[in-house]
């Protein structure tokens, strides 16, 4: 089980090819965290990962000492064990915060999109600076306690031309683990370009597998039983926003969600669904669930 809890909204940068941009609200109480963490514990009595997400997680470092604490916590008295993890942009990551993560064992993975000009391409501050002198520092640090730390590198359609010296700078800076992700919202006009020759070359009869379009291929025809091998109807990961409200999906549905803690679902209910198998039907008679691209339901018993 793998719970992603979403601190706060609020972001320190304004990257332009982010997915879920800086927004005004509440961050997370510690009452709803702990009650996520309880969900966790009770929903997997082995390992559960814990992830602190935003927005920045570091904008909520309080909460994040406090929650550890209280996974610690739940370690003594119940089965199972929490593993942690954060995902940060860097601004905020200072020695106090590795030596505390080195102490509790909260891993820490940091955005850093490589050379000067692919990192500043994207990744600025509100004013429209950009951020890769601050963050080298930054980067050095988390390197120099955890060389094996997630630099994760975000690729653009401009930046694409930089990514092999991008890889390399970072290699020459002690990166040991980089995980590459493409901005899929971009306009690729290279894989647009492949699409229309994968068309082509399809209809000429010609036999070959290509994987990028094999795989939305599959899980369309699929749909009903192919996200079995995504995220299994939510069952192994939830995304949990600062006000409680919980998707049990891939974090693509806008509609309500159930809650943890805030109102809604009570872990001990969570429990109950999961084991009687009760959510994987519901889309049939809730008018209001949502079906996601791999074919899970999104549950709406609570307004988000």
């Amino acid at each position: 089980m793998h719970l992603t809890l979403h601190l706060t909204r609020a972001c320190n940068l304004r990257c332009d090819y982010c997915y879920a941009p800086p927004q005004d609200g509440a961050p997370m109480s510690f009452a709803i965290g702990r009650q996520a963490l309880e969900l966790g514990s009770r929903l997997n009595s082995g390992s559960c990962g814990i992830v602190f997400f935003g927005g920045e997680p570091l904008l909520c470092k309080g909460l994040i000492r406090d929650l550890v604490a209280c996974g610690h916590e739940l370690e003594r008295y119940r089965a199972g064990r929490f593993h942690f993890k954060v995902t940060t942009n860097g601004m905020l990551l200072d020695e106090e915060f590795l030596e505390f993560a080195l102490r509790e064992e909260v891993f820490v993975a940091l955005s850093f999109d490589g050379t000067q000009a692919a990192h500043d391409a994207h990744r600025r501050t509100a004013g429209g600076a950009g951020t890769f002198e601050t963050l080298l520092p930054r980067l050095r640090l988390l390197l120099s306690a955890r060389p094996y730390s997630s630099v994760m590198i975000v690729v653009n359609p401009d930046t694409a031309a930089h990514l092999t010296e991008s890889v390399e700078f970072l290699l020459e800076e002690g990166a040991r683990y980089l995980i590459l992700s493409l901005n899929h919202a971009a306009p690729w006009t290279e894989y647009e370009k492949l699409a229309q020759r994968y068309v082509a070359w399809t209809r000429a009869g010609r036999k070959f597998y290509l994987s990028p379009f094999e795989v939305k291929l599959s899980s369309h025809i699929n749909r009903h039983c192919y996200h079995k091998d995504r995220c299994e109807l939510g069952r192994r990961q939830l995304s949990v926003d600062p006000a409680g409200c919980s998707t049990r999906v891939c974090n693509l549905s806008k509609a309500a969600r159930p809650a943890v803690g805030a109102s809604g679902t009570s872990p001990r209910e969570w429990t109950r669904r999961r084991g009687s198998g009760s959510t994987r039907n519901r889309s049939k008679r809730n008018p209001s669930a949502v079906s996601a691209p791999c074919g899970c339901a999104a549950t709406t018993p609570a307004a988000a």
